[in-house]
Order: structure tokens, then sequence, then C-alpha cells
């Protein structure tokens, strides 16, 4: 297995990472933003009222973007087993 080789697949290891990571994150962001602005509007000031919003944002996040997420994570690790009689050559 070569250096070459060994720097892509942690390349896509980190992009995957990120890619996998993105719908929850996103979804909590926007829904913390909505929230925190509701809050300056009405000037209520309960910490529950943007928590519990935001996990149900990235729980139906993952809920929606979970069998993509599974795909690519499969497709990588399947690669990465196929690579894997490389490494003692």
């Amino acid at each position: 297995m070569t250096q070459e080789m060994l720097l892509s697949i942690g390349r896509e290891a980190l992009l995957l990472m990120v890619l996998a990571s993105l719908p929850p994150i996103g979804a909590s962001l926007v829904v913390g933003f909505l929230m925190s602005l509701f809050q300056a509007t009405t000037q209520i000031q309960e910490s529950t009222l943007s928590v519990v919003p935001k996990l149900c944002a990235a729980v139906l996040a993952l809920v929606v973007a979970g069998p993509w997420i599974a795909s690519q994570l499969a497709r990588f690790a399947s690669e990465v087993l196929r690579a894997l009689p490389e490494v003692g050559s």
C-alpha cells in the first residue's frame, strides 16, 4: 500500500465524517437560530426552549438522512476492506 493510497483513504474518511455530520448539525443550527430569534422577540429566556427543538431537529435529520449516511459508510468500509490485502505488499 503506497503512501498516496493511505493519504487518499484518510482524506476520504475525513470528508465522509464531515458530510455525515452535516445534516444533524445543520438542522440544529437552523432551529437554534430560529429559536433564539423567537426568544429575543418575546424576551422569554428559558434554556430548555432552545435545547429541546434542536434535539428534535437533529433526530429528525438523522432519521431522514440516515439511509444515505449508512450507504456512504458501508461504501467506504467496503473500499477499505477491499484495499486491506494490499497492506502486506
